[in-house]
């Protein structure tokens, strides 16, 4: 009786893990342009690609419509979400706005430097001790971004801004294929958080704010040059 209760978890559990296989790829295939921004699809097609049924790809693809990489056509089938850059300006400017104020209000702690040593011990580190990888690294300035406005202490405002963040990830993962981005990165982060060890509020929400709009330019430029390189390898009108 056991077996069979162990089976029958164990058949529940298949479509939730290939639901995530499926998601995972797709949006692997996304960030990678394999899928372009107004590609259109069905879930037979996926379903078919992925070796799978149409009941774990749908799940997928709402979890990925939620996400904001695809929306759907009930009568046509899916679309990847085209290329909107006025939307991800949006987004910057909240993101900015956000993080701004989060370190104004750390310079006001009595010793902000105190609440910052886990980020000093990543980011102010020996060039021979950085990390290299840009996956790595842009994983770890993500986590640089999260961790200074949760030190702000607002619980609210940091689940808005990881929200907004996750909605950025797809373009902003492209800044450190940039040769030189992460040694500047780097700098950057050491330089913020010595601001704020310092108290200095105006000076780091100016570095701050030029640090995210440099990140923003260079993601911006980068996804143009993808989105072509992807357009004149398949030979599509892509609208960017």
């Amino acid at each position: 009786m056991a077996t069979d209760q162990g089976g029958s978890r164990h058949q529940q559990s298949r479509p939730v893990n290939v639901a995530e296989r499926i998601y995972q790829q797709l949006k692997t295939d996304i960030f990678d342009f394999q899928l372009l921004p107004g590609d259109r699809f069905s879930e037979s097609e996926i379903a078919k690609r992925m070796n799978a049924s149409r009941t774990p790809v749908r799940e997928a693809l709402y979890r990925l419509e939620r996400d904001g990489f695809v929306q759907v056509y009930f009568r046509s089938g899916w679309q990847v979400r085209p290329f909107d850059f006025q939307y991800f300006e949006e987004l910057y400017d909240v993101r900015t706005l956000m993080e701004t104020a989060a370190v104004r209000r750390l310079c006001g702690l009595e010793d902000p430097a105190a609440h910052l040593q886990e980020l000093t011990n990543h980011w102010c580190v020996t060039p021979d001790k950085r990390l290299s990888d840009s996956d790595q690294v842009a994983e770890l300035d993500e986590n640089f971004h999260f961790q200074l406005v949760a030190l702000a202490g607002n619980k609210e405002m940091a689940l808005l801004h990881r929200s907004v963040c996750e909605r950025l990830r797809i373009i902003r993962r492209l800044d450190f294929t940039q040769r030189g981005r992460i040694a500047a990165t780097y700098e950057e982060h050491r330089h913020i958080l010595a601001l704020i060890g310092q108290r200095h509020g105006d000076a780091v929400v100016a570095e701050l704010s030029g640090h995210i709009e440099s990140s923003k330019n260079t993601v911006r430029a980068i996804t143009l040059q993808r989105i072509q390189e992807a357009k004149s390898r398949y030979n599509l009108n892509i609208r960017v």
